[in-house]
């Protein structure tokens, strides 16, 4: 399937702009085919402009339609079949079996949000009936549901060029609300962006969706997302990636002269916590584990276990030992992008030169154009608490581990704590109620918390939690992963007084969409009879 390089503005495509790009391999850092274009001011007023007459009518779809659809968008893209996979792989290095495996992860939260809105109950219908003889004041009839708030601008990450990308999480939820999606192609993988917009838009032809419910505009320049995000027919901004393109986009969406929600997941640390009698009962197990969940994906992954805090104890020695040994062993591998490679070798050198940290061990290097070598340091919990860059986020293989001088230090580092996507702590029954106030703090500083396991890994499901305190997240009450995802791109409306016949159908008295709704502070499906 050829790369074609043009924009896709809803069901046009388009290539107006003068200035170009190219996707580059990084294994060794050869240009690919296909030439793209940067998206000109017009190209995307013209996107805007559709996906606002879009909304119009895709809010007035019902549940089925917009479940077909999202189902239809799943079964669009695995008929790319293996053109998707090995394009992606020569802009990502991403090996074959991890991209298959994201594919995977895509249709089935395509197919998770389709069940959701299939099902209807994520309205949250709320209904308070008339009571007209109450005195003093009668009350009137209250009706209230969950409505799109519009066209949503999604901007793609660079480390799950699918799972969080053109059909990702940010875009399978918006439209899930009945919300157009523009997306903003990640410039690492243009490619594999283009592809996956096809299937978009192959899926909205044969689901006859409006022209403008789907556009994809490319750019290597910060201009066209900031154009993007400047438009005012823009409702909302999802975004994935650095905490530094994040706080920009969030900073222009507040400039506006209409501010507008950035949901912006910018990454973490993601503590980790070794308690004494853990550490004494299976240090070996938690180092292997460790080790592994530093390297996974290179690194890669905002979950990525960046620092670790461990109680002074007499095993915490033969626990280092270990983990560096392993560390030693790792061999390099590619990141995603010569830039990204770079970034990393930069920032473990500022750790290792201007912030003083011991080198603990380092893995293995070779010439490769973009490989990294794993790196993990080690300092003490008054080195952390005293400097507070030990703390941020290393974008690769890397980890600090902590050594606290006491119980109460370990406490103190967990209080001093920014916010993050995850902590974990591993720990015996007794250590849980040793450092049983541990938990309450680490409630306040992470989206997901974890036991006896590692942050790496993301479930896609109803109960996740994919967000966190700022600067983690600029929306710490939202998750960008699990069904609840969708509740970022709508918002409550409440209908006073209205006849029937003008209620939206969640409202209705009949309840024909069989949905929990709660009745007078009682969750029911049953119909109202007035």
């Amino acid at each position: 399937m050829e790369i074609t390089g043009q924009h896709f503005i809803g069901n046009k495509v388009s290539g107006d702009g003068i200035e170009t790009f190219s996707a580059v391999n990084p294994v060794n850092n050869k240009t690919l085919p296909g030439v793209f274009f940067n998206a000109t001011t017009q190209e995307i007023d013209t996107a805007t402009t559709k996906s606002v007459a879009a909304y119009q009518i895709l809010k007035t779809k019902n549940k089925e339609d917009i479940a077909a659809f999202l189902e239809q968008i799943a079964e669009e893209i695995m008929a790319l079949g293996d053109t998707l996979i090995t394009r992606c792989n020569e802009e990502t290095a991403l090996p074959e079996a991890r991209l298959i495996g994201e594919r995977g992860r895509t249709v089935g939260q395509l197919r998770l949000f389709a069940a959701l809105v299939r099902e209807g109950s994520w309205v949250d219908a709320t209904i308070d009936t008339a009571e007209p003889n109450r005195a003093p004041v009668p009350k009137s009839d209250l009706r209230q549901m969950l409505r799109p708030i519009g066209p949503i601008a999604v901007f793609g990450a660079s480390n799950f060029p699918l799972a969080f990308s053109v059909a990702g999480g940010d875009t399978a939820s918006a439209l899930a609300a009945s919300c157009p999606v523009i997306v903003k192609g990640h410039p690492a993988h243009p490619g594999t962006t283009e592809l996956v917009a096809r299937a978009i838009l192959k899926a909205v032809k044969t689901c006859n969706m409006p022209e403008g419910t789907f556009s994809l505009v490319q750019g290597n320049t910060t201009k066209v997302g900031e154009t993007l995000v400047k438009h005012l027919a823009i409702k909302a901004v999802a975004f994935t990636g650095s905490f530094k393109g994040g706080k920009a986009l969030f900073d222009l969406a507040n400039s506006r002269k209409e501010p507008i929600p950035v949901f912006a997941e910018m990454g973490s640390t993601n503590p980790v916590f070794i308690l004494p009698k853990a550490l004494k009962e299976r240090g070996d197990s938690i180092a292997a584990g460790l080790v592994s969940s530093i390297n996974l994906g290179v690194g890669q992954f905002c979950t990525n276990p960046g620092m670790v805090i461990i109680p002074k104890d007499k095993g915490i020695a033969s626990f280092c030992d270990q983990v560096a040994d392993k560390i030693s062993q790792s061999p390099s591998a590619t990141m995603l992008t010569p830039g990204i490679a770079n970034a990393y070798k930069s920032t473990v050198d500022i750790l290792r030169n201007s912030v003083g940290a011991e080198i603990l061990s380092s893995g293995k290097n070779d010439d490769a154009p973009n490989n990294v070598a794993s790196t993990v340091f080690k300092v003490s919990g008054t080195e952390l608490l005293n400097n507070n860059q030990l703390e941020q986020e290393v974008f690769g293989p890397c980890s600090v581990l902590v050594e606290a001088e006491t119980k109460e230090q370990v406490l103190e580092i967990a209080r001093n704590l920014e916010g993050h996507l995850t902590a974990t702590v591993h720990g015996t029954p007794e250590d849980f109620e040793t450092f049983a106030e541990l938990f309450q703090i680490l409630e306040q500083k992470a989206g997901r918390l974890i036991i006896n396991g590692f942050p790496t890994g993301v479930e896609v499901c109803h109960a996740m939690t994919h967000g966190g305190p700022y600067p983690s997240t600029t929306a710490p009450q939202t998750t960008s992963v699990g069904t609840k995802a969708i509740k970022r791109f709508v918002r409550p409306v409440c209908y006073q007084g209205f006849p029937d016949s003008l209620l939206p159908e969640s409202l209705k008295d009949s309840n024909t969409h069989n949905i929990w709704r709660l009745v007078n502070g009682t969750f029911t499906k049953e119909h109202i009879n007035r």
